[in-house]
């Protein structure tokens, strides 16, 4: 009797050593897996040029010959005139979107600056007056005319979103000319004293605003010009 005794103890002693054996490498069914999210830095870049021309607003190339189309004349930041009534000359700004850039919104502030204060006669009047060859991609939105009367500022926006995905996007021209209205004889010329125009080219990220009021206040939150009828 007690050697069966001893006999079933030491299978119990056994089993027992055996269970705490496999207790302790038993392995519970895991799952691990990992999502990296990668940000990348988006972008907005727009470059602002024309072509370049002679004093007698003809557009020229590279060796400062005239030529007849706009896409063989050199591409410039500045350009000087001779007044004249009547004349034309060649502007033609024209905005690119840089490749990479994101969908956005684009405008052009045009601002005319004059040596002398204008006349109200002067002051009423629109730059459709003296720029030709307007693109209707363009939309005219806003006009602003400082205190002392010498400068007059527009605001023509794109009418589209635009982007530039694999390559440059090369926008339509604000507009391609300039005339001096025909009855602007020399004493009017002489009473403005002449002029300068300056076209600043701003784009905003169209992402993350209803639409281009919000985009362009929180992108460039300077006082814009203000809304007026077409």
């Amino acid at each position: 009797m007690k050697k069966t005794r001893k006999i079933l103890l030491m299978a119990a002693c056994a089993i027992l050593l055996v269970c705490i054996s496999v207790g302790a490498t038993v392995a519970y069914l895991t799952s691990t897996d990992t999502v990296t999210n990668t940000f990348t830095v988006g972008q907005v870049k727009i470059k602002l040029d024309e072509a370049e021309v002679n004093a007698d607003g003809k557009p020229i190339n590279m060796d400062g010959e005239v030529v007849n189309y706009l896409s063989d004349a050199k591409r410039v930041r500045q350009n000087s005139y001779k007044l004249m009534p009547g004349h034309e000359y060649t502007k033609d700004p024209t905005v690119t979107v840089l490749k990479g850039s994101e969908k956005s919104y684009v405008r052009m502030l045009v601002t005319v600056t004059f040596k002398k204060a204008l006349p109200d006669a002067q002051l009423s009047m629109n730059l459709d007056d003296i720029f030709t060859g307007y693109s209707t991609k363009w939309v005219r939105a806003g006009k602003e005319i400082n205190t002392d009367k010498t400068v007059i500022t527009y605001e023509y926006r794109y009418n589209t979103t635009v982007s530039a995905d694999e390559t440059d996007n090369k926008l339509d021209a604000l507009f391609t000319g300039i005339k001096i209205p025909d009855n602007w004889e020399n004493d009017d010329l002489a009473a403005i004293g002449g002029f300068e125009i300056e076209i600043v080219a701003q784009a905003v990220q169209a992402d993350g605003f209803a639409n281009p009021d919000a985009a362009f206040g929180a992108g460039f939150p300077t006082p814009s010009p203000a809304p007026v009828e077409p």
